[in-house]
């Protein structure tokens, strides 16, 4: 699909809320029955060739007794989803008469398949029935989404010689026409969510290329398995998938490519599980996981709720909310918002090789860092490619939390491990609600030789292209020039202006408690009854030491401290680690100062524009 028609479509639906909502709903209602009638439609679309042979099949196989019909009737659609009632939506909209019309649409939904209902379930289309019926609306939206004009289908229609007189509507022209219409409706009805549920596609294709591309060498005839913890309307992973394939093309190699993924917000979530039904990503929805039954797609919090319990995976690639409290997550467990001590799962919890308790469990005004972890313990040990893990981040993920919290435990385990590949610094104004920057970590457990021991920083935040016209807050793009650098610099780990190449004990620290003597008003200082010092609580203090100080704690005792306090002393007990990790220290470009002669011409003007001036103001 082109622009252009991407265009016209998006004009189209767009000017359905315009034209038949306004005046009867309020503006932010509008998402909520466009939504999920675009769904709707492209579902319904996709049966109506076969909607007379299924009809007769199922009249068949109630006539002769047969109870597990889904799979023969599955096999008439060509999809794992069909509906038995004798409507489809072009000729629901025959019906004049509302109260007959709602009766009618009400039997539709309900012939839907029991995937279908789940989706029906989520965007509560049978309250949205009640309402548009009530307005007297329901039979002018049918007609405007049944309408020739438009296809949502994600076959093309074609005219009677053959060629393609609409395209096909593929994944990602659906998630893409899905979050530009959530940000407009969102920004007409001055909401600031827009943007929270989806990621730019050209953004997401950089995600796909660092996942894939670096190890493209290393796919071979297999089936592998890409999971996203917060999938959305399920981009990242339909452009992970087609990515896999095509480098496999490219290789003749055969591979399968499953996905797998979890979301928490309805609307999206069935529309995710829509597309992936329609695009036969999925063709059966549920998947056998030992004696369970699962669903590719689940639906929940993955904070609270594993829908892949158990699961690991090839690739992990996500953009998890950023900022986002996690007090909900704690109300599922039964806990308060004080009681995240007690919040127990063994995603978010290591022990060490003495048997002690490691948590990587943050503060409760956040979430990402949870989801990192969730996706560690999704690794792959007994394959020979292991798991990539490609997940974007805001700034505070690289150095939030003191040494002993959550976050900088996370930190150690990645680094010490030797998990971290690399992290690039993106653009800001690269999201459409968001203008602040982001940072993609690139985890692996297989790294390749030339990069064990050693964390590659990459600066691509000048590696943008502008917009003609800014997409809420997003100005400019990665595009595949774009795209093209950044992989550039990541594949060829080197030292340039953009990239910096550290070894693993650089981001490390020793977090040490400082204390000094108490002292009487004669300045001595003032002992216990074992004659040992008293700690003056007043000068107490902590020090940050890097790992790589040149003679570590003492050494930076002796020169940094002993000058200046040669009577304190450090609490051994007190000494923790840390990591954090700082693209300002590495990259930092200090504004050039004007010179002497630039600054004396500025005087000198100043001064002969306002040369008279004074005189005149004093009269």
């Amino acid at each position: 699909m082109n622009q252009s028609q991407y265009n016209q479509l998006f004009s189209f639906i767009w000017n359905i809320a315009t034209d038949v909502l306004v005046y009867a709903f309020e503006k932010g209602e509008y998402k909520k029955i466009i939504m999920p009638m675009m769904v709707l439609r492209r579902i319904d679309v996709l049966l109506e060739p076969t909607k007379d042979q299924l009809l007769k099949q199922k009249q068949m196989l109630d006539d002769n007794h047969i109870q597990n019909q889904d799979p023969i009737l599955y096999n008439v659609t060509g999809y794992p989803f069909y509906n038995t009632s004798k409507f489809t939506m072009k000729t629901l909209k025959s019906e004049t008469d509302p109260l007959r019309l709602k009766m009618n649409f009400i039997d539709y939904l309900n012939g839907f398949s029991k995937d279908v209902q789940d989706i029906i379930d989520k965007f509560h289309l049978r309250q949205m029935v009640d309402n548009l019926t009530e307005a007297e609306r329901l039979g002018s939206i049918i007609e405007k989404f049944t309408d020739d004009k438009i296809n949502l289908s994600s076959k093309p229609v074609l005219d009677d010689k053959g060629n393609i007189r609409l395209p096909g509507l593929d994944n990602h022209t659906m998630g893409t026409i899905f979050e530009e219409l959530l940000r407009r409706f969102n920004e007409e009805n001055n909401v600031t969510e827009a943007g929270e549920h989806f990621t730019p596609r050209d953004y997401v294709k950089l995600l796909a290329d660092l996942a894939v591309l670096p190890i493209a060498d290393k796919i071979t005839d297999n089936t592998y398995h890409v999971y996203d913890g917060a999938c959305g309307t399920g981009g990242i992973l339909t452009i992970a998938q087609e990515r896999i394939k095509e480098i496999a093309k490219e290789r003749d190699k055969q591979v399968q490519v499953n996905i797998f993924g979890q979301e928490l917000q309805p609307d999206t979530f069935a529309t995710c599980k829509a597309d992936l039904m329609i695009s036969e990503n999925i063709r059966s929805f549920q998947y056998q996981h030992g004696m369970e039954q699962r669903e590719y797609i689940a639906f929940d919090s993955t904070i609270s709720r594993d829908g892949h319990s158990g699961e690991t995976f090839d690739f992990c690639i996500s953009n998890p909310p950023f900022g986002t409290p996690w007090k909900e997550d704690l109300k599922k467990r039964g806990l308060g918002e004080n009681e995240k001590k007690k919040f127990t799962d063994s995603r978010f919890t290591i022990i060490d090789g003495e048997g002690h308790e490691i948590s990587f469990i943050p503060d409760i005004g956040d979430t990402q860092m949870l989801f990192l972890a969730n996706n560690l313990s999704r690794m792959r040990e007994d394959t020979a490619l292991g798991t990539r893990i490609v997940e974007v981040h805001n700034g505070s993920s690289l150095f939030t939390g003191d040494a002993g919290s959550g976050p900088s435990n996370l930190r150690q385990y990645i680094i010490e491990n030797d998990l971290l590949e690399a992290i690039v610094a993106m653009p800001e104004k690269d999201f459409y609600n968001a203008g602040i920057g982001t940072y993609i970590w690139v985890v692996t457990n297989r790294k390749e030789e030339r990069r064990k021991g050693y964390v590659q920083l990459i600066d691509a935040t000048e590696i943008k292209s502008p917009l003609r016209k800014n997409l809420g807050e997003k100005n400019c793009e990665t595009n595949e020039a774009d795209r093209a650098k950044i992989l550039k610099l990541l594949m060829d780990f080197k030292e340039t202006p953009q990239s910096k190449i550290f070894p693993n004990d650089e981001f490390g620290y020793w977090s040490v408690k400082v204390s000094q003597p108490q002292r009487d008003e004669q300045g001595n200082i003032v002992r216990d009854k074992k004659g040992k010092p008293v700690m003056d609580k007043k000068s107490k203090d902590t020090e940050i030491i890097p790992f790589r100080y040149e003679g570590g704690i003492e050494g930076f005792f002796d020169n940094e401290i002993k000058p200046y306090a040669p009577d304190a002393w450090i609490d051994p007990q007190s000494i923790e680690v840390g990591y954090e990790l700082s693209f300002t220290k590495y990259f930092y470009k200090p504004k050039e100062l004007r010179t002497l002669a630039e600054i004396s011409k500025d005087i000198r003007d100043i001064e002969q524009r306002t040369d008279g001036m004074l005189s005149e103001i004093l009269g």
